[in-house]
């Protein structure tokens, strides 16, 4: 069942609204700074260790147990650490893929900035 006029005015308010306001959260910028996949697979790496480094401090026992333990904590703690630091970006990667097309997304835009875009595209047609 199609829109009345009036519902389809008042559906294209709410959609300009909730752009205009909601899409300033959205895309915020995120500064400098980004997690890096690198340092996430390392620090979970590290965790696995310092797990494996608890187990084996409780299997073991007495003095050498505790101190493999608290190595395995230690380790597990900054696993965490590790992958949960953001690193700070230096410049522009260089993208070994191609562009599709005139109207490819330039790399500094975010997810949200092309989906507005489509969605800004899409309705211009209409």
């Amino acid at each position: 069942m199609p829109l009345s006029e009036q519902e389809q005015r008042l559906l294209d308010e709410m959609e300009r609204h909730l752009l205009h306001n909601d899409a300033d959260v959205v895309t915020a910028p995120t500064g400098d700074r980004a997690l890096s996949y690198r340092n996430l697979i390392y620090g979970a790496v590290l965790l696995l260790a310092g797990i494996g480094g608890l187990i084996a401090g409780v299997a073991v026992g007495d003095v050498p147990g505790i101190i493999i333990g608290v190595l395995g904590f230690a380790a597990m703690v900054a696993g965490v650490i590790f992958a949960a630091t953001p690193v700070r970006r230096t410049g522009e990667r260089p993208s070994s893929r191609s562009p599709r097309g005139p109207r490819a997304a330039a790399p500094s835009e975010s997810f949200m900035d092309r989906m507005n875009d489509r969605w800004d595209r899409r309705h211009e047609g209409h």
